[in-house]
Order: structure tokens, then sequence, then C-alpha cells
């Protein structure tokens, strides 16, 4: 056979290129942000320090996307990263790799430190981007994949983020009063783009909107053509993919501290090798009176009270969720949130007592503040290509939809030049319903 090297100089290039280009397809195939090795947890991105702030970063300043991670373990491995340019769907782009970035694609993971007194030992990573030698020279959505330098085809988890070069200016607002009734279950959003920094030929073909609720994935909606468009306004309203299911606050707990009990925290004892934490049972609030609340919109933030650094002292504790309901005959019960990463896996799915009448979970959570919700799945996994589990999960059966709640809108605007070969991130804004 034939070697690479054998090949003349310029057709060398062009293979190392295609090769460069279609690992990063096979790369792609699954994008959710995800954990795939179960002994690392407490995953978080953040911008520039926000809690708030969507994971977004803005091309050519001094923004920063901080990625922060666990793994059970009593020592540190070497751990490496690559970027891989996505499309508005999350899907690979065409771009090459020295397109998108001005070296070789392999950043390296060396922030890292072991926990301190605690009963669960942990090593947290912590990585901030831009790195030098991986800085994303074009706006997109990226796909950051971790793996063991002596591993690398494994990919251990992978984070979501975005590079926007903001050249459309984002506005607009939203409603208790929709196309599909006046202040009940729904809201509805109106979206206005400004796109005085850049020139579109044709925003009814060029552009595509996504709108994510409180940053669940599954809520994500993409709009392909606009309402109408004014002067130099491009506006989307009374458009069906724009009303969402208003949905309710969500529950929130604490355990910043083991001495004693924490918001919505029933009792704490030592069990063996770890604390447990039981919450106070849940209640079913569907069909119920609307209570505001001041959350984090599904957040979690690491806290332990007595700690100078949380991400070190803070333990993991068995925290014990229960739910007074009735057997939901035609789905699955999950715990969702950023906890859970929004998974729709058997670690999240609550199990039924008959006898007690109580849906009940248990899962070790590192101490903190947390925000969570109850949501319904069907039982039967959707098959894809891919492999990924499409399900959609409704909080309304649990939960209740109010059109009091106060959500928060991710609205990111994607422009496609014609004959491009990726879809450019050229604005984002965040819309926040008000009760």
């Amino acid at each position: 056979m034939m070697s690479i090297s054998s090949f003349p100089c310029f057709w060398r290039g062009a293979l190392l290129a295609a090769a460069i280009f279609s690992s990063a397809i096979a790369f792609g195939e699954n994008t959710e942000q995800t954990i795939f090795n179960p002994n690392f947890c407490t995953l978080t991105v953040t911008a520039n320090g926000d809690l708030m702030a969507p994971p977004l970063m803005r091309l050519g300043t001094d923004d920063i996307i901080d990625i922060s991670f666990d793994e059970i373990s009593e020592d540190y491995r070497y751990l490496r990263y690559r970027l891989i340019h996505c499309n508005a769907d999350w899907q690979p782009s065409r771009l090459l790799e020295s397109e998108y970035l001005p070296r070789f694609n392999e950043g390296e993971i060396s922030d890292y430190a072991f926990s301190s007194n605690t009963f669960v030992h942990f090593v947290n990573y912590h990585l901030a981007l831009p790195q030098e030698g991986m800085e994303p020279l074009v706006s997109g959505n990226y796909l950051l994949q971790v793996y063991d330098e002596n591993e690398p085809d494994e990919t251990l988890l992978q984070v979501r983020f975005g590079v926007s070069d903001n050249r459309v200016a984002v506005g607009g607002h939203s409603s208790g009063r929709t196309d599909k009734g006046f202040n009940t279950e729904w809201q509805q959003l109106d979206v206005r783009l400004d796109p005085t920094g850049m020139t579109i030929q044709n925003p009814y073909q060029d552009l595509t909107v996504c709108v994510t609720q409180n940053q669940r994935p599954a809520s994500r909606r993409s709009i392909r053509t606009p309402q109408r468009v004014q002067g130099e306004e491009i506006i989307y309203e009374h458009n069906p993919d724009l009303i969402f299911p208003a949905g309710n606050e969500y529950r929130r707990f604490e355990t910043v501290r083991i001495s004693d009990p924490g918001m919505h925290v029933d009792s704490i004892r030592f069990g063996g090798t770890n604390y447990h934490v039981w919450l106070q049972p849940d209640e079913w609030r569907a069909g119920r009176q609307y209570h505001y609340d001041s959350t984090q919109r599904g957040r979690f933030l690491v806290r332990e009270s007595n700690s100078t650094d949380s991400d070190l002292g803070a333990d993991y504790v068995t925290v014990h969720f229960s739910l007074e309901a009735p057997e939901v005959t035609d789905g699955d019960l999950y715990l969702e949130g950023m906890l859970s990463g929004h998974s729709l896996s058997e670690r999240w799915k609550m199990k039924y007592d008959h006898n007690s009448g109580l849906y009940s979970l248990q899962v070790p959570l590192k101490q903190g503040s947390y925000n969570y919700q109850y949501v319904v799945a069907p039982r039967t996994p959707v098959a894809t290509p891919d492999g990924i589990d499409r399900r959609k999960a409704v909080a309304s059966p649990i939960e209740g939809d109010y059109y009091e709640t106060v959500n928060e809108y991710l609205v990111e605007v994607y422009y496609h030049p014609p004959g491009a070969r990726a879809d450019e991130l050229v604005g984002y804004g965040v819309i926040v319903s008000r009760p």
C-alpha cells in the first residue's frame, strides 16, 4: 500500500485537509452537551463568571468561557480537548479546522486541584477559553470534546458554547397575550433584529433565529422566515413557533451546610461513606394556584458555607427526592434541570412506590443551591440515526403552566451567506418574561 508520504506535496496537503474534515464529522455525530464517562460530574459552563449569562462569547473581545467539572478519583488525568465548529442545528459545519483555529486542534487542560476535607475524593478541573492557539477565528457554534491524552478516540464529556460577532442587535419581549389565548398557560415572543452592522441580501432565506427557553435543549425552536422587514428592522411575530408553554417556577433546595438543614431540606444524616440529605416531599403543582418565586431558572451553584474554595471544599452528598403524585401511566417521570444535564437517562428516572404513593430518587450531588423540576417523557425512546434519545420531555403534567412564570428566552441569530460552508452566529439576546 502506498503511504501518504509517497504522494506529491500538493496531494499530501489535500489528503491531510480531507482527513481533518472527515474526523470532525465523525466526532460530531452526537453533539449534545453530555457526560459519557460516569466518573465525571458537576459540569458547569459560564461566561465571564456570570452564572446567569448564556454560554456565549463575543468574537474579538476579552470574553471568557469557563468550564468546570469533577472526576470522582484519587488521582488526576492528563486531559486534552478539541473543538468542532457547528451550524445552527449543532451539526458539524463543513469548515476545515485550519479555517476556524489558528493551530493544530488540540488543547491542554492543565488547571486541576484535589478536593479538600471531603468524604468523597475528587479532582476538579477548570478550563478558561480562549487559550493560546485555541482561539476561535470565526463565529458560530462550538462543540468542545474532552478526552484522556492516552485515549483520544474516547470522549469523556462534551460541552456546547457559542461565539458571536455581534453584527446584529436583538430585541423583543414576551407576553401572556398570545395567539392561543389571553393570560392562560402560554407565553408568546416577538423578536426584532437590527442588522445595521452588516448587509443581508435576503433575510427571508439567509437567516435562522433559534429560541431556547431556560437553556433546555428540548425547548429549542428554529424560525427560518421573518414575518416582515420594516425599514432596517427584521420582525418575527405571530409565529406559532414563538409560542411556548409557560411552565412554572423551578423548585429549589440548598445543601450549603451539613451542620443544619437548608432550604427545603427535611433531615441530614451520615450514611457510612458520605452524608445523606432528605428533601421535604414535593407536591403535584398542575392545576393549583400560581406562586411567584425568585429562582435561577434551572441552574445550580456549587457552594459550601465554611469553605474558601467551594469547588474543592464542597462535598458530594446523596440527595433523596420524593414526589407525592399518582402514578403516570403513559410515560416516565424524570428529575430535570442543569443538575441532570437535561438528560433522560436511567440515573435521573424517578421510581414509583405503590404502597407509599410516592415517586422517589436518590442521586449524589455536590453541595450547593439547586433548581429542579419534574418532567414526563414517553416510555419508548425515539430511534434516530445518531443513536441519541430524542424523546421530548414536558413539565406541564406535573408542574402546570402559568402565564405569570418568569422564563428566560435565549435568542440566537445565524447567517448563512450564499455559497458559504458554515452558519455564522451574528447576534444574540436574552428576553426575560415578567409576571
